[in-house]
């Protein structure tokens, strides 16, 4: 099993290989947050660069909504395709029937009944679905079921 940083590199290489320039500039651009961290002078674990890699995630998410709202279809394309290359780095995402199941399960656990336990209930949702969820879904699913 190789780890990030080595997956990324091979990546990388293959990109350049097939000269997939949308491949390679997202690549080079995870490779560049990764050295980011490295040069931070602390320990990197693998979850630290799978976090970097979430944040590229999300950032690129964010920006395509925007420029969705903007009218800008090429600028759309752009972020997406590179999304759907990050997202193979990535632990398989969880569904929003999964979602509600954990949500449900976290909700029986916990003893929470409606709105006013939404602060006990989200950080647990959010810390069991870390990486593997989208937040904001699971931020919908939460409320939706204490509604």
């Amino acid at each position: 099993d190789m780890n990030l940083v080595d997956k990324v590199n091979t990546e990388i290489k293959e990109a350049m290989k097939s000269r997939d320039e949308v491949r390679l500039r997202t690549f080079r651009n995870v490779k560049a947050s990764f050295l980011l961290l490295q040069s931070s002078g602390n320990e990197v674990a693998d979850d630290d660069y799978l976090k970097a890699i979430q944040k590229m995630a999300k950032q690129l998410r964010d920006s395509a909504d925007i420029f969705e709202k903007e009218g800008r279809a090429d600028l759309v394309k752009k972020e997406r395709e590179e999304l759907a290359i990050i997202e193979t780095l990535l632990p398989q995402q969880l569904g929003e029937s999964e979602i509600t199941a954990k949500v449900q399960e976290i909700i029986a656990s916990s003893g929470a009944s409606g709105m006013k336990d939404l602060g006990k209930v989200m950080p647990q949702a959010m810390k069991a679905m870390a990486g593997v969820a989208d937040g904001k879904m699971i931020s919908e699913i939460v409320k939706k079921l204490l509604a």
